[in-house]
């Protein structure tokens, strides 16, 4: 009895990591260029920017909140970023700038959660509203042009043959995964999403641990904003829209909990390339963009579906 329950608990935990597997080798079937070194690069680009975002978004939902906000505030960031750096001024002062003014949008949004009690839909989808005005206001409603040569060029760089956004989402994740699974903070962030009351009891400052993660969001939220200026080589103040729905899928499929106090990092890296090889795959079979979005609507409603279910059973 208890090894069948120890493989059941196995096949939920890696399932995810099985569907992964099997829709390479599907699309590698129906379509060999998909597997070309060239689109594998493509891949990597195209899923750096969602899994750093994703990375910040799962401290959010295991500490049991959510942020609608970081969307726009990739593009504020990135708009601020686009001003800055077009040559007038060392890159380390863009990157600084965006991943400040994440972070305060972090902070407002944490702020807003924990000292002000306001649910964190409501409190983020108004900052979603409200930042998205502060990058129209910021760049009076056109795009930034004119960014460095030496801009542009991170995002069109690479090291040995890995493109330098694959770089920085490696060194996010490996950061990221240390802080969750081997320190005091990552087992407060948990605690504070599996029982909120008990972790205040047990003398955790709540306040201060579910601010803080807002603030991670936040944080790299402003650094995805400055990838992708680097990416797209302009600031567009409409830019990034429905990111947030990808980082959230992104968590969802990889085993984070809606409810808070579950999820792996690594579960979110699966899930982030995930989402993105069935967008490249549909790319690449010629199916139209709309149909993304009705399968990455379904796919979050399966997994939290499965999630709800899983532990309805274990109740």
């Amino acid at each position: 009895m208890k090894q069948k329950k120890n493989a059941k608990a196995l096949i939920s935990e890696y399932f995810i990591f099985a569907i992964f597997i099997a829709l390479v080798i599907v699309l590698t079937c129906l379509k060999p260029s998909f597997i070309q070194p060239s689109n594998l690069v493509n891949i990597m680009k195209q899923a750096s920017i969602n899994g750093i975002l994703a990375f910040g978004m799962m401290f959010v939902i295991i500490a049991g909140g959510f942020d609608m906000s970081v969307g726009s505030t990739v593009a504020f960031t990135g708009i601020l970023a686009a001003m800055l750096g077009q040559g007038q001024y060392p890159l380390i002062v863009p990157l600084i700038v965006a991943m400040l003014a994440g972070l305060a949008v972090g902070l407002v949004n944490g702020v807003g959660v924990a000292i002000g009690d306001l649910p964190p839909f409501i409190m983020t989808l108004g900052t979603m509203t409200a930042v998205r005005g502060l990058a129209l206001l910021t760049s009076k409603g056109k795009p930034i042009t004119g960014i460095s040569k030496e801009y542009r060029g991170i995002a069109g760089g690479s090291v040995f043959g890995v493109p330098m956004l694959a770089v920085f989402l490696v060194i996010v994740i490996l950061i990221c995964s240390f802080v969750l699974a081997k320190t005091v903070y990552g087992r407060r962030v948990y605690a504070c999403g599996g029982n909120l009351q008990a972790a205040r009891v047990s003398g955790i400052n709540t306040t201060a641990i579910r601010i803080s993660t807002f603030a991670i969001a936040g944080l790299l939220a402003g650094l995805s904003g400055f990838l992708m200026t680097s990416r797209v080589t302009i600031g567009q103040p409409t830019a990034a829209e429905s990111y947030e729905m990808d980082a959230i899928t992104a968590c969802v499929v990889g085993g984070v909990s809606m409810a808070g106090g579950v999820g792996k990092p690594w579960g979110v890296v699966v899930g982030c390339l995930l989402i993105t090889i069935i967008a490249n795959g549909l790319d690449i079979m010629g199916v139209s963009s709309h149909w993304q979005k009705i399968v990455k609507g379904a796919i979050i409603v399966l997994a939290v579906l499965m999630d709800v279910k899983g532990k309805g059973k274990k109740n």
